[in-house]
């Protein structure tokens, strides 16, 4: 296969790298998706809570929806509950299986070529190509292409190798699905014993499972145990046998998503709540405006940084106020001890 080239490399198979590569090949470009899983979606640590807005955005059909949300309970350190209910459907839970499985289906409906199992482990520019070094199946390739995006997670090695920065600060994330009772709405547990710096959840998957998780600054897996455990006494779960996974989640953006033939998208990139640290929809965004600058410099044929640079400029003017917002937000509350979380949650009342 070495030798081959394409108009765009885009590396990672998840939502961001999917819907660009739908986006790129409906515009009639030469696509290849190239990810190190054997599967899109597989081991995915993620709860997939999405807004309805961007559950019509991505238009997958609703044979990947688990649970409907419309309401919460949000438990103090100590203890205290509040509730909130509206009257209509605010946000989905989906199978992040299905979801990633039915984008990448999308995107080859339209002719994107997809390569599993193939592990990129080097970008290579070069004057009027860019290159991409990849283990696929473990025999190394070679393959060119007029441009790259990167896709592929909080990953800083190719990034930085490619003079673009790095993201310093990131949260831990931790999750497992295990068996439930009478778990029949999201609940959000405050609290920097129970999760330091974040917090953890309880999401029902179906009527006798649900996602137990949470985010920390450390040692996330640790304070999953412990908060399984507390669970486990109060009765609510019944199995937790499963494996938990877990995965480092950026807090902050990259200095520059772009470069010569080069774009960053996603988590990749830091297109991530920093309050919650979903990255879907934000991703999401990032690769329609990707995508967008990527065909009209491909029309052009101005693959320069500074014609890219365009595709910063813009996902900042979409998502940068939120992003800006949420940094403040998480940065006050981790310095929160509980006693104030539970003098909030008294105020709230």
């Amino acid at each position: 296969m070495s030798g081959q080239f394409y108009d765009v490399i885009i590396i990672g198979a998840g939502p961001a790298g999917s819907h660009a590569a739908y986006k790129l090949a409906s515009l009639g470009h030469d696509v290849a998706v190239f990810e190190e899983k054997g599967a899109p979606g597989l081991n995915v640590c993620c709860t997939g809570i999405i807004s309805t807005e961007c559950f019509q955005s991505l238009d997958i059909g609703t044979d990947g929806i688990l649970t409907k949300l419309n309401s919460a309970k949000f438990f103090s350190p100590s203890g205290r509950c509040l509730r909130l209910q509206t009257g209509k459907v605010q946000a989905y839970v989906v199978d992040r299986l299905l979801l990633d499985k039915a984008l990448a289906s999308k995107a080859q409906s339209q002719g994107a070529h997809y390569f599993f199992s193939s592990q990129v482990i080097d970008i290579i520019p070069e004057k009027d190509s860019i290159q991409a070094e990849t283990l696929c199946s473990g025999a190394r390739e070679i393959f060119s292409a007029r441009a790259v995006i990167l896709a592929n997670g909080f990953r800083p090695k190719l990034p930085r190798k490619l003079g673009l920065g790095k993201i310093k600060s990131f949260l831990v994330g931790a999750q497992v699905e295990i068996e439930a009772k009478n778990v029949d709405e999201f609940e959000v547990y405050f609290g920097q014993e129970i999760a330091p710096g974040a917090f953890a959840w309880l999401v029902p998957t179906s009527t006798n499972k649900a996602y137990v998780g949470l985010l920390a600054t450390s040692q996330a897996k640790l304070h999953l145990q412990k908060f399984l455990n507390n669970l486990s006494c109060q009765g609510r779960i019944t199995s937790r046998e499963a494996e938990i996974r877990q995965k480092a989640i950026p807090i902050g953006t990259l200095a520059r998503s772009y470069g010569d033939r080069v774009l960053v998208v996603g988590d990749a990139a830091g297109q991530v709540k920093p309050t919650t640290g979903g990255g879907i929809y934000f991703g999401h965004l990032g690769a329609k405006i990707a995508a967008e600058v990527l065909d009209e410099a491909f029309k052009s044929d101005n693959l320069t940084a500074g014609q890219l640079s365009r595709y910063q400029k813009q996902w900042k003017t979409e998502m940068g106020k939120e992003l800006s917002r949420g940094y403040w937000a998480r940065w006050a509350y981790a310095r929160l001890s509980d006693r104030k979380i539970d003098g909030i949650f008294n105020a709230l009342d």
